[in-house]
């Protein structure tokens, strides 16, 4: 079954090229060219992706991806202007798994796309407190790796795809510290040539999920000038 990629842009010169750039790799794409439609296309037309613009007419694209986030985990990747820094982290601050700076290459979108529509799980072993090879239990925080799922204190906590393979994938090799670079090559998937705040503020907004204090994190530790490492 073709993947469906949702584009929410403006420019109808940029959405064309972005169709045809699709078309040639596989996907099928619909198009939205404001903020308001392409909100409710995103919950109603259930994408595998979306592509979404930071200027938009009617609704800017982080209060779209805000609100789309409160609702889904659809994979939301974020357009933006080079020298606009400030849309990658607010973007990633409210709920984007990724950017993308314009002008950008077909061979960078793509990859990016098939990175962040990856679910398969990663190929390591795990050490688990019972006898479920698809759950990870520490402390009073559970990670349902087969659901994707992740509760603490038997409660069900909101969390984006992006947060979940992050904490994931620590999670299955406690105590071992990665660097911001090691993780964007792991959890995003593919060599990122982006900035490694990426990974912070991901670690920051999983940190205000699962953790009772986030200035004094129990699960997702920070190793100064190295890393993060799960603490189990």
């Amino acid at each position: 079954m073709d993947r469906v990629i949702l584009i929410i842009e403006d420019e109808q010169q940029i959405n064309e090229i972005l169709t045809i750039q699709l078309a040639k790799e596989g996907y099928k794409t619909i198009s939205a060219f404001d903020g308001i439609q392409g909100l409710e296309m995103a919950l109603t037309e259930n994408p595998d992706l979306i592509l979404l613009d930071v200027m938009l007419p009617g609704m800017d694209g982080w209060e779209v991806c805000k609100k789309i986030r409160d609702q889904s985990g659809v994979p939301i990747i974020m357009l933006t202007a080079r020298e606009d820094e400030v849309d990658k982290i607010l973007g990633l601050e409210l709920g984007a798994d990724d950017y993308i700076t314009k002008p950008y290459s077909a061979r960078e979108l793509t990859a990016r796309i098939k990175a962040n529509l990856r679910r398969s799980a990663l190929d390591i072993p795990v050490s688990v407190k019972n006898d479920d090879v698809n759950t990870i239990i520490s402390g009073d925080l559970t990670i349902n790796v087969e659901r994707y799922e992740v509760s603490k204190n038997g409660n069900v906590i909101d969390i984006t795809l992006r947060e979940f393979e992050l904490l994931k994938f620590l999670a299955m090799q406690p105590e071992k510290i990665f660097s911001r670079e090691k993780l964007l090559e792991n959890v995003w998937g593919y060599e990122y040539y982006g900035d490694v705040r990426t990974v912070d503020v991901t670690v920051r907004r999983l940190r205000e999920k699962i953790e009772d204090d986030p200035s004094m994190p129990r699960y997702i530790i920070t190793k100064r000038g190295v890393g993060y490492y799960f603490n189990k």
